[in-house]
C-alpha cells in the first residue's frame, strides 16, 4: 500500500483497486483508520482527537489531489506524494 504523505507522525496511505467510498488509510501510532475524502470524515477505525483534526484539515485542503490519487490508484496507476500541513510531505 503506497504511502501518499507523512506528517506530524501521521502516515496516510492509499490501496490499489480498494473499494467505494473513495478513501485513504491514515494511521498514527497504533491507531487507525479510514478517512473518507469528499469530507475528511472517519468511516472507519478511530484516531485521536487532535489527530483526527489535522488529517481532516489536511484532507479538505488536499482534496483534489487525493480524488486524483484515488483515480490513478482505481487503475493502478503509480501514485503522487501529496505535501503534508507543514508543505514537506516527508517525515
Amino acid at each position: 500500500m503506497p504511502t501518499v504523505a507523512v506528517f506530524y507522525g501521521i502516515v496516510i496511505r492509499m490501496y490499489f483497486f480498494d473499494h467505494n467510498p473513495p478513501h485513504f488509510h491514515a494511521q498514527y501510532g497504533r491507531a487507525r483508520a479510514l478517512v473518507r475524502i469528499s469530507d475528511g470524515e472517519i468511516i472507519a477505525g478511530a484516531l485521536p482527537k487532535t489527530a483526527t483534526r489535522m488529517i481532516r484539515e489536511w484532507a479538505l485542503d488536499r482534496r483534489e489531489q487525493l480524488e486524483l490519487n484515488w483515480r490513478n490508484a482505481s487503475v493502478g496507476i503509480a501514485l503522487e506524494r501529496i505535501p503534508g500541513p507543514d508543505g514537506d510531505g516527508h517525515e
